[in-house]
């Protein structure tokens, strides 16, 4: 009977350990991509510290709504272009208010740079094979 209890422990044992690791939550990850996101396109904009103080807050609502467009509409890849479309040309003119017309359309260009260079490293991190290195960050130029 004690191996049978043995045995049935040893059988639960790593499950109770699984339900015991707690996760992070993923808003965490969309967080980081998302302050190196801003970071990146503040720098590639050479943007005053006012001018920052504006666009950060901006920005963040950009993400946010766009992550949120992106999750709704992925199913039907035009209505998602579209979709996209109508949010920039919405945010655009928010950006306009806080600088002037020719960033403020670089925001979106900067943007997809960087969405660029992520999926870059992503694939050269899978073909290397090995885990996605910490280390590696989308350099600011």
């Amino acid at each position: 009977m004690k191996k049978w209890l043995l045995i049935l422990f040893l059988f639960l044992l790593p499950g109770f350990a699984a339900f015991a690791q707690t996760e992070e939550p993923p808003s965490q990850d969309g967080n980081k991509i998302q302050e190196r996101m801003k970071e990146y396109i503040q720098s590639k904009l050479g943007l005053s510290r006012a001018e920052t103080e504006k666009f950060t807050p901006v920005f963040v609502r950009y993400f946010r709504e766009f992550v949120q467009t992106h999750r709704q509409n992925k199913s039907d890849r035009l209505i998602l272009q579209q979709k996209i479309i109508e949010l920039r040309l919405r945010y655009r003119g928010e950006f306009r208010q806080i600088m002037d017309e020719q960033r403020a359309n670089k925001v979106f260009k900067y943007e997809d740079d960087f969405r660029q260079e992520a999926v870059r490293i992503i694939k050269e991190n899978r073909r290397d094979g090995g885990p996605p290195r910490r280390t590696r960050t989308i350099i600011l130029r």
